[in-house]
């Protein structure tokens, strides 16, 4: 008689423990698939231990000594939790030291925060993916008639057809609220360089089309929108959409490797333009909320910030970017290589799917990364970067992710061409070349005239100087801003080393030539008579 209650507790005690244990474990989407394996192949868990912890900290220490970047925060989400924070060196100049609540410009890590806003609108019945951007802004316009094919969708994932070199804003100081619409009513004279849809093509234009979107739809400024659906419920209280909030809470200042050399604290351009794309702040420790709730089928603790439908439709790549990488939205996505032993060769398919976005501004560096089959997520903010050679710090990146997946680091390689590893360097030699070239010309135009033997002498000097002139010209006007992707005027702001040579270079050879040639010609026009 006493047998039987014990037993049927007993069973019902099991019963609730599976039931507890599904329901913790299985978050599903609407088709009744786990937000964890709604993207991705499967693969074992990653062997995460404190000594990799260890590892890694032991490593971005080693990395701050042997290239001098100024300082560095790392935090690792596991499952929805966070399992390690760290921070290293120095925030600002004052030897503020950086921690993992300190805001850095993230640069192109914005693109996923307005990823999430564009899929609320979604949600909402506000936007609709496959809709043209006019249906909502009815004026935007580029040149060429096609524009008006470009859908949210297309936007979202680099395939409208625009060219980073024709929209690029970087190099403005446009604050405010009304930047974002100033910005995409600008595009109207760019052209489009693809067709809508075909291809992928990077370009921050994209997501600040995105952002305004959101702003219109919503009826909200877009940086109040963020703060309010996005920064708040995911408790990201370090992180700003605008400058002046980002400063009021002691950010990072960013820092710049000038002449391959130096790091030196400098100020670039950060235009609220580019607040949907580039522009906003965040922590390391914020950031991880953010992926937390990627890993978690958008739930961050108890708040919901998108359905896991959603976060899976985000997470999906749609567009090839080359053999082994696709582009979902406002991320990158390709095999965990990282995971593999050295010297393996695995296949591509038995490999986990690795989301990533790496920032790149003038001076700061950024990355974050999550593997859904894993539930692993890490966020990695840099307030530094080396423009001249922006693979040293990306190897950063993929080595974090091979020591947390039990692999030794791998030797940097430094991937950028002569051009841009010493760009300062070939800048220079244009500044003293066309000093040089200044000297000469005052030195013929100056002096006292002389014999007729000599009177080639400011032919050669005229008609050099014009060689130098054009070279300089065409190098900094066409071939330059061909192969970077991108205007000169971004150039020169955001590589502030070689800007500050370039600029002397682009005054002497744009204004010097006509006064020169015609002092020349009249001097040339008098020698005869002064001969005489």
């Amino acid at each position: 008689m006493r047998k039987s209650p014990w037993s049927s507790r007993f069973m019902l005690s099991c019963f609730l423990a599976v039931a507890v244990l599904c329901g913790f474990t299985l978050p599903a989407d609407a088709a009744g698939t786990p937000a964890s394996a709604a993207v991705g192949s499967p693969a074992a868990e990653p062997v995460i231990s404190d000594q990799a912890f260890e590892a890694v900290d032991t490593f971005l220490r080693e990395q701050i000594s042997a290239l001098g970047i100024p300082g560095v925060a790392i935090v690792v989400v596991k499952d929805g939790v966070q399992v390690h924070s760290a921070a290293f060196g120095r925030a600002d100049d004052s030897g503020r030291p950086m921690t993992p609540q300190t805001p850095v410009l993230l640069a192109s890590t914005t693109k996923s925060l307005t990823s999430i806003a564009v899929m609320q609108q979604v949600e909402a019945g506000r936007l609709r993916l496959d809709e043209p951007v006019r249906t909502y802004l009815p004026w935007f316009t580029l040149r060429g008639s096609r524009a008006a094919e470009i859908t949210v969708r297309h936007l979202l994932h680099q395939a409208s057809g625009m060219a980073s070199k024709d929209t690029a804003f970087e190099a403005s100081d446009a604050q405010g609220p009304e930047a974002i619409e100033e910005g995409v009513r600008a595009l109207s004279a760019s052209p489009l360089a693809g067709v809508p849809g075909e291809a992928f093509g990077y370009a921050n234009a994209n997501f600040n089309i995105l952002g305004l979107l959101v702003q219109t739809v919503s009826g909200r400024p877009f940086g109040d929108y963020v703060e309010q659906h996005i920064l708040e419920p995911l408790e990201m209280t370090h992180s700003h959409p605008a400058r002046a909030a980002a400063r009021a809470d002691n950010a990072a200042a960013g820092y710049s490797l000038w002449f391959g050399a130096l790091w030196q604290q400098t100020d670039v351009p950060a235009p609220s333009t580019g607040m949907p794309s580039t522009t906003m702040y965040a922590s390391a420790e914020d950031k991880s909320h953010e992926l937390s709730a990627l890993l978690n089928g958008g739930m961050y603790r108890d708040r919901r910030i998108l359905r896991p439908e959603s976060v899976a439709a985000l997470l999906e790549p749609r567009v090839r970017v080359d053999a082994s990488k696709g582009y979902a939205m406002g991320w990158f996505t390709r095999p965990l290589v990282e995971s593999a032993a050295p010297g393996e060769q695995p296949d591509a398919d038995t490999l986990p799917l690795l989301a990533e976005h790496q920032g790149e501004w003038g001076n700061s560096h950024t990355y974050q990364a999550v593997v859904p089959s894993s539930g692993l997520g890490v966020a990695m903010v840099i307030n530094a970067n080396d423009t001249s050679a922006p693979s040293r710090l990306k190897a950063i990146d993929t080595n974090v992710l091979r020591i947390l997946h039990g692999q030794q680091p791998a030797p940097t390689v430094v991937q950028e061409d002569w051009l841009q590893r010493y760009s300062w360097a070939v800048s220079l030699g244009l500044l003293l070349a066309e000093l040089l070239s200044l000297w000469l010309a005052l030195a013929v135009l100056l002096r006292r005239p002389a014999a007729a033997g000599s009177r080639w002498t400011p032919w050669a000097v005229g008609l050099g100087a014009l060689a130098l002139d054009g070279f300089a010209l065409w190098l900094c006007f066409i071939y330059a801003p061909a192969k970077f992707d991108t205007h000169l005027a971004v150039i020169v702001r955001q590589f502030p080393d070689v800007g500050v040579m370039l600029v002397p270079v682009l005054a002497l050879a744009l204004i010097w030539p006509l006064p020169r040639t015609v002092w020349l010609f009249l001097r040339m026009r008098a020698r005869p008579h002064s001969h005489r």
